[in-house]
């Protein structure tokens, strides 16, 4: 309906998202040579992006949990993932269609299927936009004014995401994370220094993140230093530096995990309820 184009997702490449918070990636043997299992299609969108403007995939992800996201309710180590990116747009576009992406999940959701909710207990409202906005920084004023250990120079953990997440009856957004904090292709704002230019979606009620998103960077010399300030070897990611040095147009987009949408949308107690043969951290399953 806002005219993005569908792009089939590549499933293996010679580099994918390092920025996966403590899951490992999954490699096989490609002809002789180690390829990673996409953990996230996010490199890709850039270069799909800048020839045809707006995107987006359908992406099945692998990440090799810690074992310990079995606590949490909402990880999986296999999953899918709408990956959505605008060339020539800003993060808060990138927030605007979030937003009405999810009010208008929820809208035909409850159009179709409001008796089936009904049967699972689930009470659903149709989000109002736009969104609330919080900073990374008010978010952490707001945690720690009850009582939570959180930093201003950190992302919010797994348990803050909850924390904050049951403070509120409505999707929200948290932005402006501090630099450090996510991956190198989250862009810094050029006249706030120290400040990521990205965000994360929310959802109410304890549920944690909805998505994540961002402006790209896009220029070659900043993703090399850094890439090499976050310990990362700018030659394993080949092919993205040259598609940066032949130049892309700066871009922004996010990533919405489909089986968290379910779970939200469905009331459901933990993620693997939200798709048939879930993968958990440690827990050997079909």
């Amino acid at each position: 309906e806002q005219g993005f184009v569908e792009v089939l997702a590549p499933i293996i490449g010679p580099c994918t998202d390092p920025g996966i918070r403590g899951a490992r990636q999954a490699t096989i043997d490609y002809f002789g040579r180690t390829y990673k299992v996409m953990s996230s299609a996010i490199l890709y969108k850039q270069m799909v992006a800048a020839s045809l403007k707006k995107m987006f995939f359908f992406s099945p992800n692998v990440r090799l949990e810690p074992l310990e996201t079995v606590k949490t309710g909402r990880h999986l180590c296999e999953f899918f993932q709408v990956d959505v990116e605008e060339a020539d747009a800003s993060y808060l576009d990138a927030m605007s269609v979030a937003e009405k992406t999810l009010r208008r999940v929820v809208e035909r959701t409850l159009e179709l299927h409001e008796r089936d909710l009904a049967s699972l207990g689930r009470k659903l409202a149709v989000p109002e936009t736009p969104f609330k906005k919080l900073t990374h920084r008010e978010a952490v004023e707001m945690l720690r004014s009850k009582g939570y250990d959180a930093s201003y120079s950190e992302e919010l953990t797994w348990s803050n995401e909850e924390a904050i997440s049951s403070m509120f009856d409505s999707p929200f957004f948290v932005y402006d994370y501090p630099k450090g904090s996510r991956g190198f292709y989250d862009r810094e704002d050029p006249r706030r220094p120290g400040i990521l230019r990205d965000f994360d979606m929310i959802y109410p009620e304890g549920y944690g993140e909805a998505a994540s998103g961002a402006e790209r960077e896009n220029d070659c010399e900043i993703v090399t230093r850094k890439m090499r300030a976050n310990g990362e070897d700018p030659e394993s990611y080949e092919w993205y530096m040259e598609m940066l040095k032949l130049g892309v147009p700066a871009s922004a987009g996010f990533g919405i995990g489909v089986e968290r949408l379910t779970r939200y949308v469905c009331g459901l107690k933990s993620i693997w309820e939200a798709r048939p043969f879930p993968k958990v951290a440690g827990i050997y399953s079909p």
